[in-house]
């Protein structure tokens, strides 16, 4: 399905519900499988979030997990735990293009059987539960942290818990402490210090109820329609806490930068477009790049330039997300230059209407392009992508008065 965006309002003001975040409601679903008596409320309605569900409570042995990668990574770990069973872990055709071979070294390390059925450091992948005795594995610190953080979720199964070496400098910082926090909150033990992480082994955990914060990473498109909008445009968003874990939280920081402030009220955040944005932005997103491609696309729609970096996850997620970047912002007329950890981006003044945008299968490729609509007409296409990590996106962007229509 692809959809022609139009914008027909100037001044927009809603209430949007966002649903609970896909990374804390994915660690905690693997969490709960291992510890039932955790109750989950505002759980993710992403597409990656039913596939966690799905698998976790399925018996069969080939359990297919699509594009969903962190499904992957996290379902890998937890399924070496599971003594006596034997699962086939498969996906997409793009998922056994995206290597796994870090994460099942270091479980190796750690005495689990894992075994290839394709090509090596690929999905598929064979893996017979059994318990796991070894405590002490290292990492390269730059890897993704889903890889991390899939070893640290099972950590207080393992039979002596878990210490976890991190080698040179660490990537994505806030999301291993997103999954320590969340630990700690179930009651697991869980340090962090230099570059060790211990995690101790928890046979039982006490019942409790979590409640899922609303996702960082779905506000992003509605920071960057507020940008792109008139001054004195203002969106509320819920539910979302100031002190967040996650990352893509740093969203507020960032706009404040492009003319958008944002005030926490209760549960809510409102945002606002107070001024004019700066005439260039120069961020790391090393500890959030999954906001990268909404940024990029902001600056571009408000005409300014952008350097931005510590990308370089984003080569293997559901798409080479930066080669897509510099296609499609070019297709609308912008000047766009690539490296292994970089995208840097001319400021311009002019965008190419009704440009058709390809999403390759990637939801944050159709989000980020979509608030473009509010300068010029754009087609995204394959725009259903969308539901992988928000169902709802394309109804809420019509109730804040974007023209959605199927063509």
């Amino acid at each position: 399905m692809d959809l022609l965006l139009e914008s027909s309002v100037c001044n927009l003001q809603n209430v949007i519900r966002i649903s609970g975040s896909k990374s804390e409601t994915n660690r905690l679903l693997l969490l709960q499988a291992l510890y039932p008596n955790i109750v989950l409320e505002n759980s993710s309605d992403s597409d990656d979030s039913k596939v966690m569900i799905k698998a976790l409570q399925s018996d069969e042995v080939l359990k297919d997990i699509h594009h969903a990668g962190t499904a992957m990574r996290f379902l890998t770990a937890f399924c070496t735990v599971q003594e006596g069973k034997e699962v086939i872990l498969t996906g997409s055709s793009r998922m056994k293009e995206r290597p796994i071979q870090i994460l099942v070294d270091a479980l190796r390390q750690l005495g689990a059987l894992v075994e290839y059925e394709e090509k090596e450091g690929y999905p598929p992948l064979r893996i017979t539960g059994k318990k796991i005795i070894k405590n002490k594995v290292s990492l390269k610190a730059d890897v993704s942290s889903q890889y991390i953080s899939a070893l640290l979720l099972i950590a207080p199964k393992l039979e002596n818990g878990l210490e976890l070496t991190l080698e040179g400098s660490i990537t994505s910082v806030p999301y291993i402490k997103m999954t320590l926090q969340l630990l700690n909150e179930i009651g697991v033990r869980a340090s962090f210090e230099g570059n060790v992480i211990k995690v101790s082994h928890a046979e039982k955990i006490a019942s409790r109820v979590i409640t899922v914060e609303s996702d960082w990473s779905s506000a992003s498109y509605f920071y960057s329609v507020v940008a792109l909008s008139a001054i004195g445009t203002e969106i509320k968003l819920s539910s979302y806490k100031q002190s967040s874990l996650q990352g893509d939280s740093i969203l507020a920081e960032i706009y404040e930068e492009l003319g958008v402030s944002t005030t926490f009220v209760d549960d809510s955040v409102i945002i606002k477009k107070e001024n004019v944005s700066k005439k260039e932005i120069n961020r790391n997103l090393n500890a959030s790049p999954d906001i990268a491609q909404t940024i990029a696309v902001t600056c571009f729609g408000l005409g300014v330039g952008c350097h931005l970096t510590g990308l370089h996850t984003l080569k293997i997620k559901e798409t080479d997300r930066l080669e897509a970047l510099k296609n499609e912002l070019g297709k609308l007329g912008a000047s766009v230059s690539v490296t292994n950890d970089s995208l840097t981006l001319a400021p311009s003044s002019e965008i190419n209407k009704n440009a058709h945008i390809k999403t390759y299968q990637d939801h944050r490729m159709a989000m980020a392009f979509a608030p473009l609509a509010l300068k010029v007409p754009v087609v995204i296409e394959d725009a259903e992508v969308v539901s992988k990590s928000y169902t709802n996106f394309w109804e809420d962007l019509k109730s804040i008065g974007i023209i959605v229509n199927p063509i």
